[in-house]
């Protein structure tokens, strides 16, 4: 069995050996299979979970970084020794004596700290401890990313509560980070992988469904791809043609989010056309091209285009989407893209080797980095970090043309606080493709969208409901935990006003509940609980208004209502919330909701408004 083994690996290293010879120089080639040897020779003995030899997973890993990532020399002999610190003897010295400061670097970042003193908890750190190294470059993220892929893919010899550990770390973190950095393959991998093993039920179920929709719709796809070949023929466009359904993740994803059973998933699976073109420049012409030829063809849904060729997305993708209606009267999503694109979608980051290309990638993962503040005993890390890399996007626009991807559900909010946390905070109103709307409106995509603020306007507790990014959520979390923290509850009851006659009730809680002194809920409570009862100063305060509504009797005339208005907004300078008038034979019943600081300015107001030409009656209404 050890010799079977042993002539599987070497055949798997041989295989690598071919892959890197033909892009290093032999001097590399040396180093690489010097590193070999070396892994071999620090894991001899050691055994997996599965029982197979431990040196199986470093030469599957390096072949993941070679073939699938594509990257050097440098990184491939990391993958062979990523492991060496952590399980073995040696020490980072001895790689670096050997291999370089570079490698020594990159086994570094993949060896999780063993001393026992963590800042969060081990796995949080070990996170921090991987993104930080993008300081420095990002090849140590992608060789974590191929362990992280072998270990799913070998992940069945594990037992059911370590599965679980693994997929949920897969699910929130290094899925989100592949994505991020454009390895659409990878994260759709470790996604249906994670699936399968956090809820193998429902993986195999859905998994049976997408069998049998693979042969319900065989033949009409392939009547639809072969109008679609012959289009393409016609045009002497160089293309493949092919449908792809989506994996059960991704289905099961999209019931969740709509609670609709399978067959009732629009677009389970999408039809590729991937078209040769050796010119960059010209592919958007020719992507253009086969999109007009093809609503010639067949009939186009309206608004049924989405264009990721001009603005693509965050994580690098690029397509052209339209929806086409096929001869058996199905509506069927069609991409179009070029084999650069499509190479580009698989491999992200590591698609293009330009320096320059490769620092854009870096520069923008370390701004997202950077939004996220890294706190010392910040909980919510991971949720945020899995937030800023998992982006469903969509792309707005300031007026001015320049875009912004924010997450699919982000509101007018989301927007202000990406623009700069001082609009967000004083974020009063938007205008979106001109319209004014409430600052808390959903955008969608392509959506014109600006902010008006004002200095007065500040913050709303219910904010937070609204916001989806971590710029949003980070700034609200931050403002509200500046605040000083309330001394009180107001009885939701009575609403009691600072002025009002108040009395408290201590809680169970400590904290203290204020309540008019007419109060039902007092009345009762000091029946129950009069040992409860304190006194309570309940002053007003500047910054806080208090709701409430008033009912105006009126003789109607002309100006009656601009003069009420005007003992609210102008005489004391606070802006009404609500107004409901009707006038029936010349009399007027008019509420109007308004805020007020205290009591004192409420009585005010009734007074201003009681001696107006015309006015009966004003009543406090409860709220």
């Amino acid at each position: 069995m050890k010799q079977k083994y042993n002539k599987a690996v070497i055949e798997m290293a041989h295989k690598l050996f071919y892959v890197m010879e033909k892009r290093v120089s032999a001097e590399d080639m040396a180093r690489i299979c010097e590193a070999f040897e070396f892994a071999c020779k620090a894991h001899e003995g050691q055994l997996r979970k599965s029982g197979d030899p431990y040196i199986v997973h470093p030469v599957a890993v390096a072949m993941i970084v070679a073939e699938e990532l594509q990257l050097g020399a440098n990184p491939v002999i990391a993958a062979f020794l990523h492991d060496v610190v952590e399980d073995t003897e040696y020490t980072i010295n001895d790689i670096r004596q050997r291999f370089g400061d570079d490698v020594a670097f990159l086994v570094s970042v993949m060896t999780k700290k063993s001393d026992g003193r963590y800042e969060i908890s081990k796995q949080v750190d070990n996170y921090k401890q991987m993104l930080n190294s993008i300081h420095y470059d990002i090849r140590a993220l992608l060789i974590k990313l191929a362990d992280r892929l072998h270990n799913m893919r070998t992940l069945g010899s594990m037992p059911p509560h370590k599965q679980m550990k693994i997929a949920g770390e897969t699910d929130f973190f290094y899925a989100p980070l592949a994505n991020r950095l454009g390895l659409y393959t990878i994260k759709i991998e470790m996604e249906n992988l994670s699936f399968r093993y956090r809820c193998p039920h429902e993986y195999e179920y859905i998994s049976r469904l997408i069998h049998r929709d693979e042969l319900r719709h065989e033949a009409r796809l392939h009547n639809f791809t072969d109008k679609i070949r012959e289009v393409l023929q016609k045009e002497h466009i160089d293309a493949q043609v092919y449908a792809e359904f989506r994996p059960p993740f991704s289905i099961w994803r999209k019931m969740q989010k709509t609670g609709d059973d399978f067959n009732h998933i629009p677009f389970r699976h999408v039809v590729e056309i991937v078209f040769a073109c050796d010119d960059m420049e010209q592919e958007k012409d020719l992507a253009l091209k086969i999109y007009s030829r093809l609503t010639s063809a067949f009939s186009e849904k309206p608004c049924g285009i989405v264009n990721y060729l001009d603005v693509c997305k965050e994580n690098g993708y690029q397509s052209f989407h339209v929806q086409l209606l096929s001869d058996f009267g199905y509506w069927e999503e069609v991409h179009i893209s070029s084999e650069r694109m499509v190479r580009n979608n698989h491999i992200g980051v590591v698609a293009e080797r330009r320096e320059d290309t490769v620092r854009l990638w870096i520069e923008k993962l370390r701004s997202v980095l950077k939004d996220l503040e890294f706190h010392q005993k910040d909980s919510d890390f991971i949720i945020d970090v899995s937030r800023a890399f998992y982006n469903d996007n969509i792309m707005v626009f300031t007026p001015n043309g320049k875009g912004l991807n924010l997450p699919k559900g982000a509101t007018a909010l989301d927007f202000a606080f990406e623009i700069h946390s001082d609009i967000g905070e004083h974020a009063q109103y938007a205008r979106i493709n001109g319209l004014l709307s409430s600052v808390k409106t959903k955008l969608q995509r392509g959506d014109i969208v600006e902010i008006g603020t004002n200095p007065d306007v500040h913050p709303q507790q219910n904010w937070k409901e609204y916001v989806m990014t971590y710029k949003g959520k980070g700034f609200l979390k931050r403002y509200f935990g500046q605040q000083e923290k309330p001394k009180y509850h107001l009885c939701s009851h009575c609403h009691p006003i600072p002025g009002e006659e108040v009395i408290g009730f201590i809680e169970n809680d400590g904290m203290t509940t204020i309540h008019k002194r007419n109060c039902s809920v007092a009345i009762q409570l000091a029946s129950k609980h009069g040992d409860s009862i304190v006194s309570v100063d309940y002053e007003e305060q500047s910054n806080i208004l208090h709701s409430v509504r008033i009912h105006v009797l009126a003789i109607d005339r002309l100006h009656l209502l601009n003069d009420m208005i005007n003992c609210i907004t102008q005489e004391l300078n606070l802006s009404i919330d609500d107004l409901n008038t009707k006038t029936v034979d010349n009399i007027v019943n008019c509420t109007m909701t308004f805020g007020v600081h205290s009591y004192n300015e409420l009585q005010t107001i009734n007074s201003q408004i009681s001696v107006i030409d015309g006015v009966e009656e004003v009543k406090i209404l409860n709220s």
